[in-house]
């Protein structure tokens, strides 16, 4: 199965406090994220957004965008909204 790339990368915290990875495909967002032991809205937008870009029903470029919108932001450390969703 061909890997479905980001360009550029899209930044993923990782389990180890403070560590934030490149991940260039969502299949490797797609690992990261399902080390996480804290997994709330943002987790799973981000897992859905993953899948969709693996089963070809979005492009890699929208998911890269929805990874690093508002709601993504909780991702790679930056929460950007107050209310934390």
């Amino acid at each position: 199965m061909a890997l479905h790339w980001f360009n550029p990368p899209v930044p993923v915290k990782t389990e180890r406090p403070g560590i934030i990875r490149s991940v260039n495909n969502a299949e490797k967002a797609g690992e990261e994220l399902m080390k996480w032991t804290k997994r709330g809205p943002c987790w799973d937008l981000a897992v859905r957004v993953c899948m969709a870009v693996i089963f070809d029903e979005m492009e890699p470029e929208e998911a890269r965008k929805a990874l690093l919108g508002p709601r993504g932001a909780r991702l790679h450390g930056r929460d950007f909204r107050r209310d934390g969703t």
